[in-house]
C-alpha cells in the first residue's frame, strides 16, 4: 500500500507511509468506503465530448450551462486547469482541455493533443474570442503561439492570459486574485 501512495504526485515515502497506516486505522466500512469511492470514480468519470473536461454527463455541467457566454472559450491544459479558473468565479464562458502541450522535445506534437476538436468547434459555432490560458512554460508558450497562428486568419479574436502566473508555474497552484488578474490583464497574440 505504501508503494502504490508513493506512485502519486507530490507524495513521497513518509506521506506515503502516514497515510497507508492512516488508512488501515479506519473502520472496514470506512475503508470499504474509500475504495469503492475509487472505483467508482474511475467507471464513471470520463471526458466530455465537447470541451474535454472530466465529467459524469456528457455533455458537462459547464457545456450545458445556457447562462454561460457562447462566444468565448478559454483554452487550458488540464482539467485541473478548469478547476483552477473556476475558483476565480469570473469567467462565464466556455472551456476547452487539451491535455497537455506541444513538446518537440518529448516527442509531442500538435495531433497528440485535443486541438483538432477545438478547430471543429470553432467552425460550428458563433465563437467570438478565444483565451489561451496555457501554462506560462516554454511548452505552454508554444502550444500558445501554435494555436494563435492556427485560429488567427478564421477572423477570431485570440487573446493570451496576462503574467501574473511565475513563469514555469502551473495554474492549479496559483491563488484566485493571482488568475483574476490575469485573466483581467489577458492580451491578443
Amino acid at each position: 500500500m505504501i508503494n502504490e501512495f508513493n506512485k502519486l504526485p507530490g507524495i513521497g515515502e513518509k506521506l506515503a507511509q502516514r497515510v497507508a497506516f492512516h488508512v488501515l486505522s479506519l473502520s472496514d466500512q470506512e475503508a470499504e468506503a474509500l475504495a469503492d469511492s475509487i472505483v467508482q470514480a474511475k467507471r464513471s468519470i470520463k471526458y466530455c465530448s465537447v470541451c474535454g473536461n472530466l465529467t459524469e454527463n456528457d455533455p458537462c455541467d459547464i457545456c450545458r450551462d445556457t447562462s454561460r457566454r457562447q462566444d468565448v472559450i478559454c483554452v487550458v491544459e488540464s482539467p485541473k486547469d478548469v478547476v483552477a479558473m473556476e475558483k476565480v468565479k469570473e469567467f462565464s464562458g466556455l472551456y476547452h482541455v487539451l491535455h497537455g502541450t506541444i513538446s518537440p522535445m518529448q516527442g509531442v506534437g500538435p495531433d497528440d493533443i485535443n486541438l483538432k476538436s477545438l478547430i471543429v468547434r470553432l467552425q460550428d459555432s458563433n465563437v467570438q474570442e478565444l483565451i489561451i490560458a496555457t501554462n506560462p512554460t516554454i511548452e505552454g508558450e508554444a502550444t500558445a503561439m501554435y494555436i494563435a497562428r492556427l485560429i488567427k486568419p478564421s477572423g477570431i479574436k485570440v487573446t493570451r492570459i496576462a503574467n501574473g502566473i511565475p513563469i514555469g508555474g502551473d495554474l492549479e497552484y496559483a491563488d484566485e486574485v493571482t488568475l483574476l488578474k490575469a485573466l483581467e490583464g489577458r492580451r491578443e497574440i
